[in-house]
This record gives structure tokens, C-alpha cells and sequence, in this order.
């Protein structure tokens, strides 16, 4: 196998941001870094330490969303999803809750009331991918998957870990249906180990490391950093120093605008105000 040269990536250090009550990490987007087609954001919250019986660590009421695809990796805890269109879920740690907002819809997260009421750690990633302009106005989805739901392949006699959440690695199939054939994978590492990643040259790749030290690709990386590969990268290489978990996912550029405001992701400043007046007249649904 040829190795991909090991020439720099962008790497840049989450800023820490303030939402509400909840303090997070952002790398994606920063200065450095605005973002990494087709993914435009990404949050890491926690591990935060859920006290038994008080105030719950993580109650995001109902909010709207259109254009784009917010994705939540569970790390630790457990995550309550509810939206306009019916679905009603709780997934567990190692599990993901992947939402296709399309032409809009309403949800909440939260932890579930039994678990705030024992106690424990909630840890998680929301990662926002876009759509292209044909797919902003689709039917919306829920896709939500326990941790048993996702397979498993195990490097270097168990010195490596991969869980393949969407597309196709080594074989094995994730099981979540991206409309836009995104790639997604948790990846850990033990010490003193490597992982040499194949990668789809036609992708952007962001690598975003969650715990731990490592040189990937010759540059030192430690927890809340973030690696982004252009396309036309084959491989890259990761060296844990100390045990190392990392969130890795891939998409095909879509190279169109993009206009944001606040929950609505679409191409001009016209569809924003249209997805304005829709979710105010009630169009997006109502979360009950």
C-alpha cells in the first residue's frame, strides 16, 4: 500500500464557547478554519457530571431546523430526542442520533429524566453536515441507533478500534443511510500504537481527536484538536502516544453558498427569510 506523503494538514484547537449553561469546545468553525465542506460545525459537550437528582446537565427545549443534517455522537450518558415529526428515542452512550432536517422540522435533546435522577457523565458530539441545494426542501428523517447497532473492526490484534457508523470500511457497512454518502467513524487507539486510515480521495476529512495524545501525520495532537484533510488525500496516519479516541467523518465537497442564520442553513438570504415565516406559521411542525 502506498502511504499518502506526509505533508501538513490544517490543525486547529477548539475555542471555548458558551451556550446557555453549558460550556463546550468548538473546532469547527474557527478562525483558522470556517469550515471544511460539507461539514460546517462542530460541537463537543462534556464529559459534564450529572449529580443524581439535580438540575439536568443537558435540556435543549424545542428549536427548529432546515437545510442540513445535525448529527449527535453519544459518547457517555444518554441522549432523549423528540421532534415534530413523531419520533420519540433515547440512545445510550456509543450509540448516534443522525437527523435529516430537510424542509424543516422541531426537536428537543435532553437526558432522560431516570438518568438525571441517578446520576453520571453525559458526554457528546454534534456535528452539522450540509446538504445540497436539490436536497434542502426534502422529506425530514430520524435515524437513531444503539451502540449494539454498530459494527466493529478491530486492528493490530485489538490495538485499534473502529466503529463504522455510515459508509463502508473494510467491509463492514454502518448503518446509517446518508443521503449524501457521508463517512462516519469513532476510532481508538492504545498507547504506543499506529493506524494507518485509508481515505476517499473525492472527500474532505476532518479527524477530531477526543481524548489523548497522538501525531497524525507527523503533527502533534492531543484532545479538542482538529485535523482537516483536503481531498485528494489516499491515507493518513495516526500514532497514539497515550490511549486516543478520535471521531473521523468524510463527505464530498458540495461547492455551493451557503447562508446561515441561527438553526436555518440554505444557499441565499431569500430561502432564510422563507424558512423564518415557515417555521413561525407553524410549517416545520409543532413538538407536543
Amino acid at each position: 500500500m502506498m502511504i499518502t506523503p506526509l505533508t501538513r494538514h490544517t490543525m486547529v484547537f477548539a475555542d471555548d464557547i458558551q451556550m446557555g449553561d453549558i460550556n463546550l469546545k468548538q473546532p469547527l468553525p474557527t478562525r483558522k478554519l470556517t469550515h471544511a465542506d460539507p461539514f460546517l460545525l462542530l460541537h463537543h459537550v462534556g464529559p459534564l457530571d450529572q449529580q443524581p437528582g439535580e438540575s439536568s446537565v443537558l435540556d435543549i427545549g424545542g428549536h427548529p431546523h432546515r437545510g442540513f443534517e445535525p448529527v449527535t455522537f453519544i459518547f457517555k450518558g444518554k441522549v432523549h430526542h423528540r421532534d415534530s415529526r413523531g419520533n420519540d428515542s433515547i440512545i445510550n452512550a456509543g450509540g448516534v442520533q443522525w437527523m435529516t432536517a430537510g424542509m424543516g422540522i422541531v426537536h428537543s435533546e435532553s437526558a432522560p429524566k431516570e438518568w438525571v435522577e441517578e446520576g453520571g457523565q453525559l458526554e457528546l458530539i454534534q456535528l452539522w453536515v450540509n446538504l445540497p441545494s436539490h436536497l434542502k426542501m426534502s422529506q425530514p428523517r430520524y435515524q437513531g441507533f444503539q451502540e449494539e447497532d454498530i459494527p466493529t473492526i478491530e486492528i493490530n490484534n485489538g490495538k485499534s478500534t473502529i466503529n463504522v457508523i455510515a459508509g463502508t470500511l473494510m467491509g463492514r457497512k454502518g448503518p446509517v443511510d446518508s443521503v449524501t454518502g457521508i463517512h462516519a467513524s469513532t476510532i481508538t487507539i492504545k498507547a504506543e500504537s499506529e493506524l494507518v486510515l485509508d481515505l476517499i480521495p473525492e472527500h474532505n476529512t476532518v479527524v477530531y481527536q477526543i481524548e489523548g495524545k497522538a501525531l497524525i501525520n507527523d503533527q502533534e495532537s492531543a484532545a479538542y484538536n482538529l485535523s482537516h484533510f483536503p481531498d485528494h488525500y489516499e491515507n493518513i496516519s495516526i500514532k497514539a502516544e497515550e490511549y486516543s479516541r478520535f471521531l473521523v467523518v468524510s463527505g464530498e465537497p458540495i461547492n455551493e453558498p451557503v447562508t446561515q442564520h441561527g438553526p436555518f442553513v440554505m444557499n441565499n438570504q431569500t430561502e432564510i427569510l422563507e424558512a423564518m415565516r415557515d417555521y413561525q406559521m407553524g410549517k416545520m411542525g409543532i413538538l407536543i
